[in-house]
């Protein structure tokens, strides 16, 4: 069983919303992952462009492995190594990493945020792995699982989530999300799987998938700007930054104020 995830840590409890016209809303996931939560909406900003001029092209980093030092507020620096798995289209300052020792996937403007320092591109790369089995991996893409996990006093830890894709450059590692802390995650499930700490739920037949006229086109939120007000009033604003395939319902949002990657199912409804 795979031993203590290195967990992101929230301050707030998430669910993932349904989007109506013009209002975000609380909805349970297609495998019914949350019970619905009043009192916070996501509003759609429109005519919302750039804040700064789009910069010089720079050199390509995805798939490279880099270092740099972290400095927040009055701590001290320490030091980060990871991969950079994807360059954001509708950002592209937004990089997409995978650091060393942590699970979840992180959203940095490496070239802008003035938390980052002493930015390197390591000579190393990465290694290139064959899949061992592709039917299996095709099977789990948009799947809802059971994940175990060993915490640090031996015990074991269900989580349940869904599966939303291969990740990209590391090719033996999954896109994830949970009901417990819906952010995205990257695992070699494959691994875990075949060790019995994973296990693919079946189908449920009470959400079917909604039903649409020949020929629509669904509209992709993609690049829209959104506003999420929490129930104590306060706000946060981001970017919805990739639909997923597996799933057209669900997208990855990157607040403003946090660069932990959120997983949301935004359905629209008329």
């Amino acid at each position: 069983c795979r031993s203590c995830r290195s967990l992101c840590q929230h301050d707030e409890e998430k669910n993932i919303p349904q989007i109506r016209t013009t209002d975000i809303h609380q909805k349970e996931f297609s495998c019914n992952f949350h019970e619905n939560k009043k009192g916070r909406k996501i509003k759609h900003r429109n005519n919302v462009g750039p804040s700064k001029p789009i910069s010089q092209p720079r050199r390509n980093i995805v798939g490279c492995r880099i270092q740099h030092g972290w400095k927040e507020g009055s701590g001290p620096v320490t030091q980060w190594k990871g991969t950079v798995l994807d360059q954001v289209p509708v950002n592209p300052s937004l990089y997409l990493i995978k650091y060393d020792g942590f699970d979840c996937v992180y959203g940095l403007e490496l070239h802008k945020d003035e938390r980052v320092s002493a930015l390197e591109v390591l000579p190393d790369r990465v290694a290139s792995s064959r899949i061992s089995d592709a039917h299996l991996a095709d099977t789990m893409i948009g799947k809802a699982v059971e994940h175990m996990f060993e915490t640090e006093d031996g015990s074991k830890d269900e989580w349940r989530g869904m599966v939303l894709a291969r990740a990209p450059i590391m090719n033996t590692w999954f896109y994830i999300t949970y009901e417990k802390d819906p952010v995205l995650y990257m695992y070699q499930l494959l691994d875990d799987y075949k060790e019995g700490d994973l296990r693919i739920m079946p189908d449920s037949n009470d959400s079917p998938p909604a039903e649409r006229e020949p020929g629509e086109v669904v509209d992709s939120l993609v690049g829209k700007q959104v506003e999420y007000a929490k129930e104590d009033g306060s706000k946060r604003t981001g970017m919805v930054i990739h639909q997923v395939e597996a799933k057209p319902s669900v997208y990855f949002i990157k607040f403003d104020d946090d660069f932990h990657i959120y997983v949301y199912d935004l359905v629209k409804t008329s």
